[in-house]
């Protein structure tokens, strides 16, 4: 296997937590290529059918992992996405779970149209830090980290933050 050049991060956490934004900024200010699943499984249709429950398609995770694989082998890539465990450990250097207080939550969630059911396993997802949990067994702890993304100021906080450790990344690897 080949020496990456650039490391491969995944930004995860439950919907409304600001994953999409952090990633497009840290895409602008790093240079490295942004990837969001829902995305990339609507563009290549990597469905495997749709939960009636949740008003939503169901992921294929293979059909994703397989179309992503080659382009994670290569490094540079950065990865958002709510679940975190379907993706083969090898590929991220490091795995950063957004956190957001579950009120602001609720109105961001809302605010997106999100009701019932949906609204309510999503806060719920939240509080008994799901993801969190999802990602300490999925990964090896010393690579998972939780960020507070509550306030513009929290983003620009792990924006830097995550710059930083990319810049190093960078310098230690190359």
């Amino acid at each position: 296997m080949k020496t990456k050049k650039q490391p491969n991060i995944l930004l995860t956490g439950t919907p409304g937590v600001g994953k999409t934004t952090l990633g497009k900024e840290l895409a602008q200010r790093t240079g490295l290529t942004y990837v969001n699943i829902g995305d990339l499984a609507q563009e290549g249709q990597l469905f495997d059918g749709y939960d009636d429950e949740y008003q939503c398609p169901i992921l294929d995770e293979d059909r994703v992992v397989d179309e992503l694989d080659e382009k994670m082998s290569e490094g540079g890539v950065i990865v958002d996405y709510h679940g975190c465990d379907l993706f083969p450990e090898r590929w991220f250097d490091i795995v950063f779970v957004l956190r957001t207080d579950n009120t602001q939550l609720y109105t961001r969630l809302e605010a997106r149209g999100y009701t019932g059911k949906k609204l309510q396993d999503n806060v719920q997802c939240e509080i008994f830090q799901t993801i969190y949990e999802e990602a300490m067994e999925a990964y090896s702890k010393e690579i998972v980290h939780q960020l507070p993304s509550n306030t513009p100021e929290d983003m620009e906080h792990n924006l830097e933050q995550i710059v930083h450790w990319t810049e190093q990344w960078m310098k230690d690897h190359n």
